[in-house]
């Protein structure tokens, strides 16, 4: 079995595969087009980070791809739909990097709100400024988090252990953490924060989430961060209110374009401007972070292809039952519809086969069924439920 790693996923992860037995091919850059298609010749796991788009035409081209795993938080680079319609499971690292992005965070706006960026510009420049103006202390201040998930939540206890208030919006119903303080709708964040930053996911109904009428709403003055997705702010409308002082400081960490390797030329409205931290999707890139990124979705291909475990996939269906000792495993990804679990113990009992574990999820239009037996189902049964119009695909194990 072969897996192939792009993007200069941490060593963690191919020396996990190579104690497995697999055969690891990785390059440092992301592939596109004929170059991806090709590479993808006898590969059944994939690892990506955020710059590899796995379309359709992709997962065509993968006939032997069985996973994808995404060493990075987002999947937004990936037909989720389009995998599981083709039975391709895709794991990410929704937790590994949080710490990482909200230490980033926390600094950018102590070096805001102290304008340490345009200091340490002048002295390179050899200008002396020992001058106050324009820099604060944080303490006490507002923080609004939009997006109270898993970076959310963590940035909101440290920043209040660091003298912040905080307050969060989210659509979804989350509790707050601390003394945080949940607001009924953004625009009363904005109203209220005098830092806004933005840790929202990659669902499409996110994309321009922030533009002029946003930034208008702000305090005068306040300081903006987004280390989330790229399409959810209007870059030129952030210029401009920093263009006009209504803005006091940005930091932004993802852009709607981005480069494709590294050393490409970069561009954003937003370079030269005071006050502003520009830095290149590096929000959860610490070695901590990538060695964790590393070993957890290593982990979850493997446990896939050992076991047939789909705990934290983020398009199929989830079963995760430890193999049992001694048990054969038959895992079955199917169409969901009624009668398939029945279909399935009725032919195990007409061939006399003992269930010792079994566990079914649906999820959407696809059904997993996982199955231990004490004895091997025969090649005839095997073949009548591959043979099966709702059959996706059908794996066993032996001990």
């Amino acid at each position: 079995m072969k897996v192939l790693l792009l993007e200069n996923i941490h060593p963690t992860a191919a020396d996990a595969f190579r104690r497995a037995g697999l055969e690891v091919e990785e390059r440092p850059g992301s592939l596109a087009g004929d170059e991806l298609t090709e590479a993808l010749a006898g590969v059944s796991l994939l690892g990506i980070r955020s710059n590899t788009k796995i379309t359709a035409e992709v997962l065509d081209a993968g006939k032997d791809l069985l996973a994808v795993g995404c060493f990075c938080i987002g999947t937004n680079q990936v037909d989720l739909t389009g995998a599981a319609e083709r039975g391709i499971a895709v794991f990410n690292a929704p937790f590994s990097n949080t710490r990482s992005v909200v230490e980033l965070v926390l600094g950018e706006i102590i070096a805001l709100t102290r304008r340490l960026v345009e200091k340490t510009q002048r002295m390179h420049e050899g200008i002396w400024d020992k001058s106050a103006r324009g820099s604060h202390e944080f303490r006490g201040r507002t923080l609004g988090i939009v997006g109270y998930g898993n970076i959310g939540t963590q940035l909101s206890n440290m920043a209040e252990a660091v003298g912040l208030h905080v307050i969060f919006y989210d659509t979804a119903d989350r509790l707050a953490h601390g003394n945080a303080r949940k607001v009924d709708s953004l625009d009363e964040l904005l109203a209220e924060a005098d830092v806004v930053t933005l840790h929202v996911d990659g669902r499409p109904g996110n994309a321009g989430l922030f533009g002029a009428e946003q930034f208008a709403k702000m305090k005068p003055r306040s300081i903006f961060i987004n280390a989330s997705r790229g399409m959810v702010i209007d870059d030129d409308a952030l210029r401009e209110n920093i263009l006009s002082g209504h803005i006091a400081g940005a930091a932004i960490d993802v852009f709607p374009i981005e480069p494709k390797a590294q050393g490409d030329p970069f561009e954003s409205p937003l370079r030269g401007l005071d006050n502003v931290i520009l830095t290149p999707h590096v929000g959860g890139s610490t070695q901590e972070a990538q060695e964790e990124i590393g070993g957890f979705v290593s982990t979850k291909l493997l446990s896939f292809v050992a076991t047939g475990g789909t705990a934290l996939s983020v398009n199929l269906p989830e079963v995760a039952t430890p193999l049992a000792p001694d048990s054969h495993r038959l895992a079955y990804l199917h169409t969901n519809q009624p009668g398939v679990l029945a279909h399935i113990n009725q032919l195990l009992h007409e061939i006399g086969v003992n269930v010792v574990g079994q566990a079914l999820s649906t999820r959407g239009d696809l059904g997993y069924v996982v199955v231990d037996t004490d004895a091997p189902i025969p090649d005839e049964a095997l073949s009548d439920l591959r043979r099966s119009p709702q059959t996706v695909w059908l794996r066993t194990w032996a001990p």
